[in-house]
């Protein structure tokens, strides 16, 4: 079995698990400096492709597989996988639900952290000599404690749940909104309470992205939800850039409607100097944090990814329906 890898050849040798060499699969590496496309045609006899969530695999690509039975993202995203093209061959599309859960949430509460605690202006003012200054401007201010604030988790998976769970032992209050209302036995093992997107954006201190990227989401926080959020929340993005209106969003920290924002995740990805969240003017520079996606990019969460996506392969060589599927096959 041939599988065509989108993605680095080190982080494969790092997290491949023992069993995998059992397999007897061939892998193809394309790296992300090189062409997708080109390495599909010169490929066509792959029967797996394992792909990195930020690339794209379209029908153009899918076509150039004609042997394909399995897209295995490497991540828990599948946004920029063609579903549809990849279910009219019966192709397969599976991520890694909740391998990355618990890493994306304590990456979610740093920040939450760092932008209510002077995380990065703290450490700013250490390195620029005014230690005292900016000591004595934050006792100043009233700078609130996590547990002070009342946290809106926008979707309710894996991911918000394991954030809501260690959000729970700071004592914050905490709404979330899905789509779908999970039972009252949920709620209260959650310590959560369920609020409509527009209520909850006008209740909360901070707002956290926890859902996936779809048709409904795109751009869900959008010039009518910022002037709807409570004046000076601070906006929390582990999930995907794509659920935010990049200029709507700018233009609320301008009006000081966003009191701050803690972004993993921007689009595009990469991410350019010049974007409009990046590209701040400096009254306003200092209310942004930043990292460069890692929120999921850890040891155990790699781990835990990659044993999935070579068990779904045997699933596969052996005939079998694979776990985590996506595309309604």
């Amino acid at each position: 079995m041939k599988i065509l890898v989108y993605g680095p050849k080190a982080r494969y040798d790092a997290y491949m698990p023992d069993f995998a060499a059992q397999l007897g699969a061939e892998l193809v590496f394309c790296t992300l400096d090189q062409s997708p496309r080109q390495a599909a045609a010169e490929n066509p006899d792959a029967q797996v492709l394992f792909d990195d969530p930020i690339v794209d695999v379209g029908r153009e690509i899918i076509d150039l597989l004609p042997n394909l039975k399995l897209i295995q993202s490497e991540g828990v995203a599948f946004n920029r996988i063609d579903l549809e093209a990849a279910k009219e061959k019966g192709i397969f599309v599976c991520n890694n639900k909740g391998c990355n859960a618990d890493s994306v949430a304590e990456h979610t509460i740093m920040l939450m952290l760092m932008a209510l605690r002077h995380g990065i202006t703290g450490h700013n003012a250490v390195k620029a000599g005014r230690q005292v200054q900016m000591k004595e401007a934050v006792m100043a201010s009233g700078s609130p404690e996590l547990g002070e604030q009342t946290v809106g988790l926008v979707g309710f998976g894996d991911i918000a749940q394991a954030t809501a769970r260690r959000l729970k032992p700071f004592g914050c209050k905490m709404y979330y909104y899905s789509l779908h209302r999970r039972s009252p036995e949920v709620e209260a093992d959650f310590g959560v309470e369920y609020r409509p997107l527009e209520e909850l954006a006008a209740a909360c201190d901070i707002l956290s992205l926890h859902c996936a990227v779809n048709d409904q989401t795109r751009n869900m926080v959008n010039a009518d939800l910022v002037a709807k959020m409570k004046p000076g929340i601070i906006l929390v993005n582990t999930a995907r850039g794509d659920l935010v209106d990049n200029l709507a969003v700018r233009q609320g920290l301008l009006d000081g409607r966003i009191g701050g924002i803690a972004m993993d995740t921007l689009a595009p990805e990469p991410t350019p100097a010049d974007h409009p969240l990046v590209d701040l003017p400096v009254e306003i520079a200092d209310r942004a944090i930043y990292s460069p996606h890692l929120g999921g990019n850890t040891g155990g969460s790699f781990r835990r990814a990659h044993s999935n996506m070579w068990n779904n392969v045997k699933l596969i060589q052996e005939d079998k329906r694979p776990n985590f599927i996506v595309n309604g096959l």
